[in-house]
């Protein structure tokens, strides 16, 4: 929730996995698995994916810094404008057989004004996309 006076610009979320940190790891840093629970994404590979946006498919420049050691993940989204997006998130081991993922959503590049509207859109997409991996993991 936005602080009095304070505008967000960001949201973090988590969700508990069914899953052993490695075995989340694996799963969420294979840019091919993107589309299975991102919803934008319709294809992903190391260095390039297509992703679905109001003004129809686009092709985007994707890099993947991942490290298993820190339970770290990261992309960084290059896009036809040459502007570039970063989105960042972890896995917390919970056990043998659980972990938690985190995932810090920043608000897009667009005009101060539509921040938090936009912002809140995709806290909303982020909630069900996190929903769709852990119900992915637990299978």
């Amino acid at each position: 929730m936005p602080l009095e006076g304070i505008m967000l610009s960001f949201d973090v979320q988590s969700v508990a996995l069914n899953a052993s940190a490695g075995e989340a790891f694996r799963f969420i840093a294979d840019p091919a698995r993107l589309p299975h629970w991102a919803h934008a994404f319709k294809h992903a590979e190391h260095g390039r994916a297509v992703m679905e946006t109001p003004h129809g498919a686009a092709e985007i420049g994707l890099r993947v810094s991942a490290s298993e050691s820190a339970g770290t993940v990261d992309w960084e989204m290059t896009f036809s404008d040459g502007s570039v997006s970063t989105a960042y998130s972890r896995i917390v081991p919970n056990g043998p057989q659980s972990s938690i993922y985190i995932f810090v959503l920043k608000a897009p590049p667009v005009a101060q004004e539509l921040v938090e509207g936009t912002l809140g859109q995709q806290r909303r997409i982020l909630a069900n996309e996190l929903a769709k991996l852990r119900e992915l993991l637990s299978r």
